[in-house]
């Protein structure tokens, strides 16, 4: 069966919140020029994570591993600032903790918030602060999760660059043809560069789906490709993937294997040792559980999703004043 035909896009927002249940909140700091993304549940979900970029920054992302006890958690959180930026998922504990949510342990709640972060501290922002900004965004986010919500410079995205332009949030949908729903969410932030930069066409562009990145074809091959080289730690890519299929940690972590494609697909040069390029993956359970067949597809189409949400990310970007980079959409 060809890749074409497993892979429709019917009657949904092209948006991770298809899966139904998903919520997804973004906030941001115009004058930190920086921000949270979080995706959350009325009900805790199975995540797994792999991490293939050089210089990632996580937190409670060892409790997601198949062998250990924890099986759900309560939300995922990308966001900006750097090392700084892991604080949100503190604000975000927070606000699960107020309503009652988290792993029972001794009859406390502890609500299990596994978070990445994005380096986008060059990005033109106001980074003055004395007390960290950061859970108070992570807390708004949750607060703001919802079925809709904006891509390009906002939440996690807000700061977020390419080599040559803009970054920032994207997200894209997929369903198979049992019924199966496959969504991505990304926080695009890599060193390297998402378009051809003589014509401004994606390279992503094979595996678009209803001009939702402006069915821009493919360019020749280039014969160079810029990037935003600077010390380690500097850029990173960081997506979720997520299915209705039922999955155990360790298929979802196959799940996650399998979207890191997306980012070659759509990133040239990705994996970089600068980069923290890092993919969460997550099952709702709400449809049954795949055959090794259907897991198959659950990859791709999961790689897929996730390759055409870093375009979507870069083409819905804006820039302000004072930006470093330039937005697609204002040079192309």
């Amino acid at each position: 069966m060809a890749w074409r035909a497993i892979l429709t896009q019917t009657d949904s927002a092209n948006l991770i919140t298809d899966l139904a249940g998903l919520r997804v909140g973004n906030a941001q700091d115009d004058t930190l020029r920086s921000g949270v993304t979080v995706v959350t549940a009325a009900e805790p979900f199975v995540a797994a994570v792999h991490v293939m970029g050089g210089a990632p920054g996580t937190r409670d992302t060892d409790l997601l591993a198949p062998e250990n006890m924890v099986d759900r958690v309560d939300a995922l959180v990308l966001s900006g600032g750097s090392a700084f930026g892991l604080a949100a998922a503190t604000g975000v504990a927070d606000a699960l903790r107020a309503r009652g949510r988290g792993f029972e342990a001794a009859g406390h709640r502890v609500p299990i918030v596994p978070a990445a972060i994005l380096f986008d501290l060059a990005g033109g922002g106001d980074s003055g602060w004395s007390q960290n900004p950061y859970p108070a965004l992570g807390h708004a986010a949750f607060e703001a999760a919802a079925e809709t919500f904006a891509q390009g410079s906002v939440g996690a995205g807000t700061g977020a660059t390419t080599a040559t332009l803009r970054g920032g949030l994207g997200s894209a949908s997929t369903r198979l043809p049992d019924g199966t729903t496959v969504g991505a969410l990304v926080a695009a932030n890599p060193v390297g560069t998402i378009c051809d930069s003589r014509s401004g066409r994606f390279w992503a562009a094979p595996f678009e789906q209803g001009g939702e990145f402006g069915a821009h074809g493919l360019p020749p091959a280039p014969e160079g490709l810029p990037t935003k080289l600077g010390a380690p730690g500097q850029a990173t890519t960081l997506a979720i993937v997520a299915t209705d299929a039922a999955l155990t940690k360790s298929q979802a972590k196959r799940m996650a294997v399998a979207a890191h494609d997306g980012f070659a697909r759509a990133i040239l040069p990705s994996h970089t040792p600068f980069d923290g390029d890092l993919v969460f993956a997550l099952s709702t359970g709400a449809r049954p559980a795949p055959d090794p067949a259907a897991q198959m597809w659950l990859g791709h189409a999961a790689a897929t999703c996730v390759a055409r949400a870093i375009a979507r990310a870069v083409f819905h970007a804006r820039a302000r004043p004072g930006d470093p980079l330039p937005a697609w959409r204002d040079r192309y």
